[in-house]
């Protein structure tokens, strides 16, 4: 299995932050019948072996300091699986604003490509008619897709919630 190079990143800025505050295994982590690859192959048999779906932070880089300080840490096999890096951004309130009108915009577009593939060819309509229908039924589309994530950001409570009007027939 290879593994991700989100997860690898992750680990080695772990290792690499440990070396400079930790002397002593600064020297560990320049072993070189060590490598980052093998490592993460490591971290995930254990996580295999332990048989949880998840699992803490603390608990990850300890396999991964555990794998550079044991010698006799070896014949590692390749587990097959998936990894969730979870990461903490701290955006500005203009990028909340951003990311906001920008995760409306592509449920809007979803919503849109999702109703026109449920309309196309299962009623007869003139073409005055189908204009009509597709319009009012976008609308709806619109409208519910702009409740869900409302509703949802207020909950969250966290950003600016945008409420503005945005032309989506424009390009019909």
């Amino acid at each position: 299995m290879k593994t991700s190079e989100g997860f690898k990143e992750v680990i080695k800025n772990y290792l690499e932050k440990r070396a400079i505050e930790d002397e002593l295994f600064a020297v560990t982590y320049k072993k070189e019948n060590k490598s980052l690859d093998e490592c993460c192959s490591y971290i995930m048999e254990c996580a295999k072996k332990g048989g949880c779906a998840g699992y803490s932070d603390n608990e990850v880089f300890g396999w991964a300091v555990h794998y550079y300080d044991e010698d006799d840490v070896k014949n590692i096999k390749s587990v097959s699986g998936k990894v969730i890096v979870n990461h903490s951004v701290e955006l500005s309130a203009e990028d909340k604003v951003k990311a906001t009108e920008r995760g409306m915009e592509l449920a809007i577009e979803e919503a849109k490509c999702e109703a026109k593939k449920n309309l196309a060819g299962k009623v007869k309509l003139s073409e005055e008619e189908r204009r009509e229908a597709k319009q009012v039924a976008f609308q709806k589309v619109v409208s519910d897709q702009k409740e869900k994530l409302i509703l949802k950001k207020t909950k969250k409570k966290e950003g600016v919630i945008v409420n503005e009007e945005i032309d989506l027939f424009s390009s019909l």
